[in-house]
């Protein structure tokens, strides 16, 4: 009997980088190769539902909890796995992208959890994916060290004072046109998940924790049914204990808010908990609901708080879903960034991140997100003052809790309208942040907040929104696509006055201002920014 044909291998198609060699090695390359054969078509079969479920709400103009799983909602014995030690406090998490010196503040940070990110946070260039890999296990391995080109060094604390790593890969849409298998490129999401669970599974066990992720853009209770087959096999292939990988979901699409309790279920042996994302949470709503009318038209996106009915629904049910299942419930995230030279700046920042970090607590989520480790102390004295010395609140079952169909997505009950001036913000941020993200920048300072593209997918879909529905602000002045040409205009030239003409010459500005004008005024939206952006990413 012929021995079985080895695994084809994923071809690697960029220039080699320094230390490339220890995470594309042929085993991690044959490992990407399986699971892009086995799971790549039904996440495509994936992708092509979520455009006949949009072209539903569009003709429909509303969602519902579905009647086909309703049995799964009314069972009300099945729990998720209860969380291993490493993920059972989790009452502070940092976020930010895996670059060296990231990666020791975010361990060193204090905070009880580092999402150690590949998506959002993260542009994904070639030297991105892969170095963002080998910090990782560097980390891991405590060699890892920085120091700043003015000498200031960065080391790991002691092993028990550092942060748990939960890693979150690029979402389905995006491909890594760098490695291919067959003729296709390799989703990025099975390269990120499938390179750090590879190379660290079980490294992480012999430390006492193990490989942790955050699902991001997930749209339904089939997309986790996907991972949740991945993982399944993934650690047969390694021979590594079922039950060992842990996933925590973010629920930032208006369609996943309407599957909670079906994503846990589908998820209940690797499940640890659902996030409340509030940017990419806008963003889907404004997508998804885009040409449904006026009553959809959000204002500016700082108007619209998490205390907005609509928003006090979604993270209630989360909370409600979370606890009845036995899952963590994880709140937002405060994107302050505290200025060096502003004292009275950061005063009035940091009592609305201790209100939004005290709200959360009061309501019931076991832990938040914050951007910087200055933030931390604030969030953890929250948290603290309900916890005490318990890690979690999945025993406030909030049954109080009732929520509609309608009410998640009520936007109209918001007084605020859109204005000049966020029209303008959107055009600001949105130039800023592209330019920075096509240098290989994914988490930009702008503004005082930490930024990520969730941010400039709500900024350019904002701006979508109100050219379509014909908006008019506080002015006189109506949202079109001349207006918004003629601030572009304002804003790059401001940009260029400010940086000098070699500065700005030597960015991507014009660039940036260009990709913003083209994914806000096409007459076809543009699902995701990233995709066009990807194109131009050196």
């Amino acid at each position: 009997m012929s021995a079985p044909a080895p695994s084809p291998l994923a071809i690697v198609d960029a220039e080699p980088l320094e230390r490339q060699g220890e995470v594309l090695t042929d085993s991690a390359l044959a490992f990407l190769a399986e699971l892009h054969q086995r799971f790549t078509p039904r996440r495509d079969e994936l992708l092509a539902r979520r455009a006949e479920r949009r072209a539903e709400i569009a003709r429909t103009g509303t969602l519902d909890f579905l009647a086909e799983t309703a049995h799964i909602r009314e069972d009300p014995d099945w729990r998720v796995a209860p969380a291993p030690a490493a993920l059972d406090d989790r009452r502070v998490e940092i976020t930010g992208p895996t670059d060296r010196k990231m990666t020791i503040n975010a361990l060193n940070s204090g905070a009880r959890v580092w999402l150690a990110d590949f998506e959002d946070a993260s542009a994904p260039t070639w030297e991105n994916v892969v170095l963002g890999q080998l910090n990782l296990s560097d980390a891991y391995e405590r060699r890892i060290d920085f120091a700043t080109p003015e000498g200031k060094a960065y080391a790991l604390r002691p092993a028990e004072e550092l942060a748990t790593v939960v890693a979150r890969p690029r979402g389905w849409h995006l491909d890594e046109r760098h490695l291919r298998a067959g003729d296709r490129a390799v989703p990025g999401a099975l390269v990120d998940f499938g390179l750090y669970f590879f190379h660290n599974a079980q490294r992480l066990l012999d430390q006492g924790k193990g490989p942790y992720f955050y699902l991001p853009k997930t749209e339904s209770h089939l997309e986790a049914r996907l991972w949740n087959d991945i993982f399944v096999f993934a650690q047969d292939y390694l021979g590594i204990p079922q039950g060992t990988i842990r996933a925590t979901v973010l629920i930032e699409t208006i369609t996943a808010a309407y599957e909670m309790e079906e994503i846990l279920y589908e998820l209940r042996d690797h499940a640890s908990g659902l996030n409340a994302g509030r940017w990419d949470y806008l963003f889907s709503i404004v997508k998804n609901f885009r040409d449904a009318g006026p009553g959809f038209v959000l204002p500016d996106r700082n108007a619209v708080t998490m205390t907005a009915p609509f928003m006090r629904a979604y993270t209630e049910l989360l909370v409600r879903t979370c606890h009845k299942r036995g899952a963590h419930a994880i709140g937002g995230m405060a994107a302050f960034i505290p200025s060096r030279r502003d004292p009275e700046v950061n005063s009035v920042a940091f009592d609305k991140v201790r209100a939004d970090k005290d709200r959360e607590a009061n309501d019931g989520f076991d832990g938040s997100w914050v951007a910087h480790p200055d933030l931390v102390p604030i969030a953890r004295a929250s948290f603290d003052a309900v916890l005490g010395d318990k890690p979690h609140q999945k025993d406030r079952l909030r049954e109080d809790v009732q929520v509609t169909a309608a009410e998640l997505i009520n936007v109209a009950s918001l007084d605020a309208k859109p204005t000049s001036a966020g029209l303008r913000n959107a055009v600001q941020v949105g130039i800023r942040y592209i330019e920075a993200w096509l240098r290989g920048l994914g988490a930009v300072a702008i503004f005082n907040l930490m930024e990520d593209a969730a941010t400039a997918e709500i900024s350019r879909s904002q701006i979508w929104q109100w050219i379509n529905a014909g908006v008019v602000f506080e002015d006189g002045e109506k949202a079109t696509a001349g207006l918004v040409r003629a601030i572009a205009a304002e804003e790059l030239a401001a940009i260029r006055e400010e940086a000098g003409a070699e500065a700005f010459a030597a960015g991507n500005w014009q660039q940036a201002h260009d990709l913003l004008l083209k994914v806000a005024l096409d007459e076809d939206y543009a699902e995701f920014l990233t995709l066009p952006a990807y194109e131009l990413l050196r």
